[in-house]
Order: structure tokens, then C-alpha cells, then sequence
């Protein structure tokens, strides 16, 4: 959750460090700091924004051409300046940024403090830093070793980055539960949480595993060991990214510009996958595992937050497309209840870093129970698409705005697509219905495109709820998901405490809470049980509740009852959460702008939970 961002080379490196960490800054913090190496550590830390971190430093000698920086989303200890990174050894040799936690902190402090460590924070880190010291004075080994040694006694999860005094040269990352990537520029190497900061140097890349502990020298290069000491080659990849998806490009904000990028990212999704003339869909990552998968027994989906309502929409597609019983799981209770998982079973992981902690472990049980995992991830070489048996890649572009958006979008067209192939493979669908879906889903980014025009109603839509401390969203069928994750959306960044729920639910609890004052946003586009929806609205109404509506365009019966609505076009059942997301989206983001809130940066939230 942390950001990590590091450079050695011959540029000074305080500027490369503050532009990585403005980079990162979509990830959440609550402070910021940076340490730079000339002829001694010069450690600058703030709490708060990557700005006021600029502001302290400003009239301070920042030069030098080796440093390591850090945004920190407080784990153990308060969000202070004390407790900002970088955290420092002693005797101020060695400075480390961390993201993660040592689960076993507490007993090592006490033994430090034994041994006449004094500690100056709260914090997990700043015990492995004097760790790290305490191991190379008394073992009288080299950094590196000290760092390998000192990572053999702590339990729990880090992604660290070491810079010493005495190794003026060299720097020192390591991974294990937490991501960490090497950038290799021309003469100069770069360090950090992921490929953002590194893009616009790089676009060379070596994504260390597990347990690996990489020694960067300024001269000699890149070298990997395990922390049991075995040699790794390091392997180079290629950044798809471009710079400019880093960029607001004329955009209010991030979230917004990933609102209206979604045409494009649908179509992403599934180019070069299917062709509807042809009535063919390809899978790659699939096709290896036909047998399993036309065989299962099951398909277990894991998830968390947004990740998880696109896995609720899968469990629609997949039982009613391929005819296979699915359970859903929230990735962070799955791992620890001792779930029932077999041999014949399949489980999909979902997660948009391919970074979430409580999912790489639940693909790790998975593993271990000897079912066959795939990975549905948008970070090309993150950890859930290494440590799955197979999958496919979202090719949303990278997603800068906490809120997720085009992701989930981009997960859920995806999910289609691998729906509709085991469908086809198992025989439950034929090619001319497969044909008929494919045609279907190529008309989607238009569709979405035209959703993008209800902007309008939408604001002011908006104005109304601003004024509301409550929501209620309701849904059925496909369009349940859908309120879970608009009721999602709108709490995230707008602070409106929102709950969804299947529709018919609604008589076992929630209608207490409506009146007068409660907005209901209902999702009752033409579908199967479009009848059913009226009847739940009639309800709302009779105990005036306010009635937001998404309805199908055309649409005379709900428009009638709703005190406001929005069109959208019309499109299959089990397609149209690509489109009936849409303009939930629009209105949080909405509302949330009425609201004077962080769009792309809401409190307490961080883009990618890498820790428990």
C-alpha cells in the first residue's frame, strides 16, 4: 500500500525521487519522505502530501546521486512525522523504506532494546533497520549479507530498500509478499512499489520474487540472490505502459478521465479474442487447461472490494452461460476458514494490481489443495498473474484514481469472455448463440459511449443526493453486483454512507430506513425480471422514498414513477453491467465534487492493499 520509489546513477536523484513519489501518490498515504546520500544521509520526512514534503526540502541541500524515497499508509504507529520512512539505524548509516509488516517486530525490538538499541517511532520498520545493524557489527559481514541474514529472522511481509553510508554505490531491495520492481536505464537503475515511477526512464524492468534480496551497484549492475542465499538470474521484461496513460490529459481528475476511457478499455479487453463474423472466441491462457476447465467440478471466484463485485457477476455468467456451480469468496475470509477445496476444482483470482495481499494468499491455498487457479489481473507481470497456473490480462491501461472504474469494467468484459469460452467448449451454447453474444459484446464500447452522454442528468442528479447522508441502491439479477459496487462507489469517494442490495431484499430490513429523505437509486432496465423491479419501486414510493432510476431507453413505466432517471441503451441481460455501471460511476464522481472530496485520493483508502 506504501509507495517505494529509488535511483542510483549519475542524475541527482532528489528530483527523480519527488516526480516517483507524485506518481505514487494514488496508492494512499498519510506522509511522505525521502533520504538522500552525498557525503552523509540527509533524511527529509513529512507528514501529509508529497507537497509539503516539497515545501520542507525546498530550503534544504538535497544533491546527490543516490537516494531512496517513500510514501507511507500507517500500518504501526500513527501517521506522523516520527513515524514517517525513511527510518534510520543508530547510528545513522543506514536508512530503509518498507512497505509491508514484521509480524514479529515486538519480540525483536525487546531483544534490541537488550542489547542497547534506543528506537525513536512506532513503527515495525524502524525495528528492521536496527536489525540490519545490529547483525552487520556482530557478524561483521557486508551490508548485503547483513540484509539477507536479518530478513531470515523476521516473519511477515516487506518490500524494503536499503541505502547505507558506507556503501555509497550500491543499493539494496527485497521482496517477499509486497511488490518490487528494478528499473535498468542507461547507467543508472531505479527501484519501486510498481512500473509508474520507472516509465518515463525505462522501459527495461526485472520484477523480483519472493524472498529475493537484489544488490544494485552503479557499477557492476544487477545481481539476485535468494534469502537462502541461492544466485538468481535476473529476467528483463518490457513495459507495455505508455507515459501519457500517467497523464490527467485535460481531465478534472484521474477517475474522471478513467470514466470516459472505458470505450476504449471494453475494447481492449477483448481485441484480438473474439471475432463475431467468424462466431470464434479465443483464450489463450485457457486453452492449456481446456480439460480442467470443461471437467470442473466448480469454479471458486476470490476476490476483493470492486475485484469482488465482478466476481458476483461472473457467478451469474458462468452458471447461467456454462452450466457450472460457482461460489464467490472475499479472497481476505477465504484464506482463513478452511475452505473445502478439491482437486477437480477450479479457482479464479481477481484482482487489479495483481498485487492483493488476501488474494495471492488465497491463490496459494488454492494451490496447495491441488485445485487449478487462473488469474484475471491488469498489471502485466505482477505477482497474481506469475504465481497463477494461467490466465488473461484486462489491458485496461493503468488506473490512477483510487475508485475503480474502467477496471472493473474491463474485469467483468473479460469474465464474459472466458464465460462464453467454456460455454462454447462444454457444449452448453452453440456457435450461432456464441455468434450472437460476440456481436453483442463488440457493440458494448459504443454503447458505453452513448452511456458517457447522460453526464448531464447525471450532475444533476447529484445535487440532490450531496445534500444526503444515506443511500440505498437497489438491483436484481445482473444488475445486483451492480448496486453493490455503485453503493461502493459512492461511499468511497464522496463519504455518504451507502449500502446496496438485491432488490427483494429490501422488505427484510432496509425499507425501515426509507423516507422522505433516503434516496433509493434503483437499476430496473428492461430485463427478465423488469416486472419485479416495478413492484419494488411502488414500494419505495409508497413510503416516499426519493427514486433514482437507470432505466432502458424508451422506457415509460419506471420514468413515470422515478422523481429522476437516466437512459441507457439497451443491451442483453447478461451484458448490460458494462453499460448500467456507467453512469453510477458519473454520479459518485459527482457527487462527490459537490461534496468538496479527494476524488482520486479519498481518506484512509489506498489503490492497492498489499498488506493484511
Amino acid at each position: 500500500m506504501c509507495g517505494i520509489v529509488a535511483y542510483i546513477g549519475n542524475k541527482e536523484a532528489y528530483p527523480i525521487l519527488i516526480k516517483g513519489l507524485e506518481r505514487l501518490e494514488y496508492r494512499g498515504y498519510d506522509s511522505a519522505g525521502v533520504a538522500i546520500l552525498e557525503s552523509e544521509i540527509k533524511v527529509f520526512k513529512r507528514a501529509g502530501k508529497v507537497q509539503e514534503l516539497k515545501d520542507y526540502a525546498s530550503g534544504h541541500n538535497t544533491a546527490g546521486n543516490i537516494g531512496i524515497g517513500h510514501t507511507r499508509w500507517a500500518t504501526h504507529g500513527e501517521p506522523n512525522e516520527r513515524n514517517a520512512h525513511p527510518h534510520s539505524s543508530s547510528d545513522s548509516n543506514i536508512a530503509i523504506i518498507h512497505n509491508g509488516i514484521i509480524e514479529n517486530y515486538a519480540p525483536l525490538k525487546e531483544e534490541l532494546k537488550k542489547r542497547g538499541h534506543e528506537f525513536l517511532s512506532d513503527t515495525d520498520t524502524e525495528v528492521l533497520v536496527h536489525l540490519i545493524e545490529d547483525v552487520q557489527k556482530n557478524n561483521n559481514v557486508d551490508l548485503f549479507e547483513a540484509v539477507r541474514i536479518a530478513l531470515n529472522e523476521v516473519t511477515g511481509a516487506y518490500a524494503i530498500v536499503v541505502l547505507s553510508k558506507d556503501n555509497p554505490n550500491q543499493l539494496i531491495g527485497a521482496r517477499k509478499g509486497s511488490p518490487l520492481v528494478v528499473g535498468m536505464g542507461n547507467e543508472e537503475f531505479f527501484i519501486a512499489s510498481d512500473a509508474t515511477p520507472i516509465i518515463e526512464y525505462t522501459k527495461n524492468v526485472v520484477y523480483l520474487d519472493d524472498e529475493e534480496i537484489a544488490l544494485i551497484d552503479r557499477y557492476n549492475g544487477l545481481s539476485i540472490k535468494t534469502i537462502a542465499n541461492q544466485i538468481k538470474t535476473p529476467y528483463v521484461h518490457e513495459l507495455e505502459m505508455q507515459l501519457e496513460m500517467l497523464e490527467k490529459g485535460g481531465y478534472e481528475h484521474f477517475m474522471l478521465k478513467e470514466i470516459y476511457e472505458q470505450p476504449r478499455s471494453i475494447y481492449d479487453s477483448m481485441r484480438g479474442r473474439i471475432d463475431s463474423k467468424r462466431g470464434d472466441i479465443y483464450m489463450g491462457g485457457m486453452l492449456e487447461y481446456k480439460n480442467v476447465l470443461t471437467n470442473a467440478d466448480r469454479i471458486i471466484i476470490t476476490a476483493c472490494g470492486t475485484s469482488w463485485h465482478a466476481a458476483l457477476v461472473a457467478e451469474y455468467l458462468f452458471e447461467d452461460l456454462a452450466r457450472v456451480p460457482v461460489e464467490v469468496e472475499y479472497a481476505s475470509e477465504f484464506r482463513y476458514r478452511n475452505p473445502i477445496i478439491n482437486p477437480g476444482d477450479v479457482v479464479i483470482a481477481i484482482s487489479q494490481s495483481g498485487e492483493t495481499a488476501d488474494t495471492l494468499a488465497a491463490i496459494e491455498l488454492a494451490k496447495q489443495k491441488g485445485a487449478t487457479v487462473f488469474g484475471v489481473c491488469n498489471v502485466v507481470g505482477a505477482s497474481i498473474p506469475r504465481a497463477t497456473h494461467a490466465g488473461a490480462y484486462t489491458h485496461a491501461g493503468p488506473e490512477i484514481g483510487v475508485a475503480s472504474t474502467k477496471a472493473f469494467t474491463a474485469q467483468v468484459t473479460v469474465l464474459i469472455q472466458m464465460a462464453l469460452w467454456l460455454a462454447y467448449n462444454k457444449g452448453a451454447i452453440n456457435q450461432a448463440k456464441l455468434a450472437r453474444y460476440l456481436v453483442e459484446l463488440e457493440a458494448i464500447p459504443a454503447k458505453v459511449e452513448e452511456a458517457l452522454k447522460s453526464a448531464e442528468e447525471v450532475e444533476k442528479m447529484a445535487k440532490i443526493i450531496a445534500r444526503s447522508e444515506n443511500a440505498l441502491y437497489l438491483g436484481r439479477g445482473y444488475n445486483f453486483p451492480v448496486a453493490l459496487e455503485g453503493a461502493l462507489k459512492l461511499k468511497e469517494i464522496s463519504y455518504i454512507h451507502a449500502e446496496g442490495y438485491p432488490a427483494a431484499e429490501m422488505k427484510h430490513g432496509p425499507i425501515a430506513l426509507i423516507d422522505e429523505n433516503m434516496p433509493v437509486v434503483v437499476l430496473a432496465t428492461k430485463n427478465s425480471q423488469y416486472d419485479k423491479m416495478v413492484s419494488n419501486i411502488q414500494e419505495v414510493k409508497a413510503r416516499k422514498g426519493k427514486v433514482f432510476a437507470i432505466v432502458t431507453k424508451g422506457d415509460v413505466e419506471v420514468k413515470a414513477m422515478a422523481d429522476r432517471w437516466i437512459e441507457i441503451p439497451d443491451c442483453p441481460e447478461e451484458l448490460s453491467p458494462l453499460v448500467s455501471s456507467i453512469p453510477l460511476q458519473l454520479l459518485s464522481y459527482h457527487v462527490a465534487l459537490l461534496r468538496d472530496c479527494n476524488v482520486d485520493q479519498p481518506r484512509n483508502l489506498a489503490k492497492s492493499v498489499t498488506v493484511e
